[in-house]
């Protein structure tokens, strides 16, 4: 199977993306097909064999939309203004030609009687040229979207602005040849004139702001780096970044946008990565280090050698991760695309009864009262409102959650999260920094030599106990070591100025020690207690001192346990004994340990946890716990550096600070409570709405703005998710 992207133009609303999706996932061929009616995106999985995309292309066409290659961002967003400066100047040319129809209104209220009427604009063939233009030259794409929906047997907005528009525009053509040359005749040209108007108002801001809907988006590809400076036979050269290779060394100023992910070669610096993580503070980077494309250096001037190009970049990927989010639906926009594919028909059936009872019954035989009703019931129940209500909130939610540097990689994701109840964290370089620390030194020494003693014989291991414990007294002395040997899973020794020195384990030293007491065994019970890996020292079988090393917590962990306790049950799972998991534990302020565990056998508890119906949360390093993960209702992975690409888990944290995990659940939460705002105002509107014009209150050029005033609010409520703030840090 392949997969395929392409951009859809012309659709007005939900039945439309619907319509298009139903026919495309129909075709032979086509496995899936996903089409966005906000980001006019289409999204398919096909087998060439049996279709290609000329094929797919030459469907959407027949359904009367025009599908376009996916275009770079600038090809984009220059299509996207002239689109938007398209429809605003529809909307002044049909305003301009509406306002004197609008005008002809004042004779209708009592309380404008005091303004003039000049007697030409009460003539018919008046009104008829100034209504004409409007209603099949700006108003021509509703029809031309009502053909393309009735050709398919389905209907959508169009055929309901087009129906409603037209019955106005023709009977009033109707009434001027059938009343030529009388005074005073009913005519509905302005109706169908001020009703386009108003139509199209709504949708050029519509438009204009399901555009800031995808500012996020837009924010990540305007951070792509045009050009970089590379090093080339010791001259900088200046080069387009795709012709920019793995190896390559980048020459980057202060001030300047790092180019590319790559690995500091020489210099060291600090660099802003706000616009990925969503910190502020900006991060010291030194030799090795890694860094990452379109960060801001913000101190010296560094040599960088690129590591990652074209779409390996971690720009690219988080770019990717969003779109692929935003083009997804969640349960509750399918079920929402369901109704408003029912929703047009069953409108046009309403409108009609409506018509029949005002015809028969309430006004008998007036057709220009019950043709005002029907148009009203049309125009009033488009569903607009419908059709944006969640992909909108979901495109403001996922695009302002990658800017906190929480990815979600589906909007199932960014659906589900808020139905977590229970938060599993893996310990080890989830709540804890992932590698030893000297927690506490004893030094048994009378000249105080412990320190250069210990660094000489650990500096000879590569074990990551010597390494932290050789960072620790990096300052102390290097002194020559004579028979340095390993004792593997026990510890090392050797001779230093003639003296035997042994380090390791308690059980690899205490047996040979002259000078062992119970002060000192109780001294490493409670280190132990604490979580801490107790290393002890002797000098020719005499004691010298301990050092007692521990992963430590990291410092943000404990204040995010302490804001989640009150709302989640909160798990820590380890693969540590269960006295060393239970200190780090208390000192988090977790209750409910699991340790003792396995790699393997982490999923195991992850399903015993279900079993007691639990919603679980995983919270892991997305490698080591990925079977994990994949388990859990939602798979919360940690990134680090470039590894954005990992697999396993539903969500991304860009960077790695576990506060973010109360990002993910927050933003989950506002999306979703947003998008259940969202629906009732759309349903609430037509519930409303058709009643009231239904009894003839409602005037159809209200009706109209009615509409237009619905469509718009509901994408304004979708952007208030873009100013949400990161979740207060205690």
């Amino acid at each position: 199977m392949e997969k395929a992207e392409f951009k859809i133009s012309g659709m007005t609303c939900a039945a439309c993306s619907s319509r298009i999706e139903r026919v495309l996932s129909r075709t032979e061929g086509i496995d899936q097909a996903n089409v966005n009616l906000v980001t006019e995106k289409a999204s398919i999985e096909y087998d060439q064999s049996h279709v290609d995309m000329d094929q797919v292309f030459e469907k959407v066409k027949q359904l009367g939309y025009e599908p376009i290659a996916l275009e770079t961002a600038d090809e984009a967003k220059a299509r996207k203004n002239q689109e938007l400066n398209r429809q605003k100047m529809k909307f002044i040319i049909a305003m301009i030609l509406s306002l004197p129809l609008l005008y002809t209104m004042v004779g209708h209220f009592s309380f404008l009687s005091f303004l003039p009427l000049p007697h030409v604009m009460t003539e018919p063939w008046f009104q008829f040229i100034l209504a004409t233009p409007v209603q099949f030259i700006l108003g021509w794409q509703f029809y031309k979207g009502a053909y393309g929906a009735l050709r398919n047997k389905s209907a959508n907005m169009d055929v309901l602005v087009a129906l409603g528009t037209s019955a106005a525009y023709f009977y009033s053509i109707y009434m001027w040849i059938i009343h030529a040359g009388e005074k005073h005749i009913p005519l509905y040209f302005e109706t169908s004139a001020v009703l386009i108007t108003l139509i199209l108002l709504g949708k050029y801001f519509e438009a204009k702001a399901k555009g800031h809907a995808s500012d996020a988006i837009n924010k990540l590809l305007s951070l792509q780096v045009k050009e970089a400076r590379v090093e080339r036979d010791g001259e900088a050269v200046s080069l387009p970044v795709d012709q920019v290779q793995k190896g390559d060394v980048l020459l980057i100023k202060s001030g300047e946008y790092v180019p590319l992910d790559g690995e500091i070669i020489e210099g060291e610096t600090s660099l802003d990565e706000s616009m990925l993580t969503g910190e502020s503070i900006p991060v010291d980077k030194t030799i090795g280090d890694e860094v990452i494309g379109a960060t801001l250096n913000h101190g010296n001037f560094i040599k960088v050698k690129v590591t990652h190009t074209g779409d390996d970049l971690v720009l690219n990927q988080i770019i990717k991760i969003v779109e692929e989010a935003q083009g997804e639906k969640p349960n509750i926009q399918r079920l929402a695309d369901k109704i408003s594919g029912i929703f047009v028909p069953t409108v046009l059936g309403i409108a009609l009864v409506v018509f029949i009872i005002w015809f028969s019954f309430i006004t008998p035989f007036n057709f220009q009262s019950s043709l005002e009703v029907f148009i009203a019931v049309i125009v009033i129940a488009c569903p607009c409102a419908l059709g944006l209500a969640t992909p909108t909130s979901i495109m403001a939610g996922s695009g302002r959650s990658a800017e906190l540097g929480v990815l979600f990689k589906s909007s199932e994701a960014l659906e589900q999260t808020q139905n977590v109840d229970t938060i599993v964290f893996d310990k080890t370089g989830t709540l804890t920094k992932g590698q030893p620390s000297v927690y506490k030194v004893i030094d048994n020494t009378d000249n105080q030599q412990f320190g250069t003693l210990v660094k000489s014989l650990e500096v000879q291991s590569e074990h990551p106990l010597s390494q932290a414990i050789t960072d620790y007294y990096q300052d102390a002395q290097n002194l020559i070591v004579e028979q340095y040997q390993t004792h593997p899973g026990n510890g090392i020794s050797g001779y230093i100025n003639g003296q035997f020195i042994k380090i390791g384990s308690q059980s690899f030293t205490q047996p040979d020690l002259n000078d062992w007491d119970e002060q000192l065994e109780a001294e490493i019970k409670n280190l132990q207690h604490q979580g801490s890996t107790v290393v002890l020292a002797s000098i020719d079988n005499q004691f010298a001192g301990l050092i007692a090393l521990r992963d430590e917590p990291k410092t943000s962990a404990k204040a995010l346990i302490e804001r989640l306790n009150p709302h989640y049950d909160i798990v820590m799972l380890s693969g540590d004994s269960q006295g060393t998991a239970e200190a780090i534990a208390e000192e988090l302020g977790i209750n409910r340990v699991i340790a003792g565990v396995k790699p393997d056998h982490k999923a195991e508890e992850i399903t015993k946890l279900q079993d007691e119906g639990k919603n679980v949360m995983m919270v892991g390093d997305g490698i080591n716990d990925a079977p994990a993960l994949a388990k859990s209702n939602i798979g919360l992975a940690m990134g680090t550096g470039s590894d954005i690409a990992i697999e396993a888990g539903d969500i991304m944290i860009v960077g790695g600070d576990i506060e973010k995990v109360e990002d993910a659940l927050d933003m989950s939460q506002r999306t979703m409570k947003n998008i259940k705002q969202n629906l009732f105002f759309a349903f609430c509107y037509n519930a409303i709405g058709i009643p009231i014009a239904a009894f003839g209150l409602l005037a159809p050029w209200v009706a109209g703005a009615a509409m237009a005033f619905s469509s718009v609010s509901v994408v304004l409520n979708a952007l208030r998710l873009q100013k949400v703030k990161p979740q207060k840090k205690i």
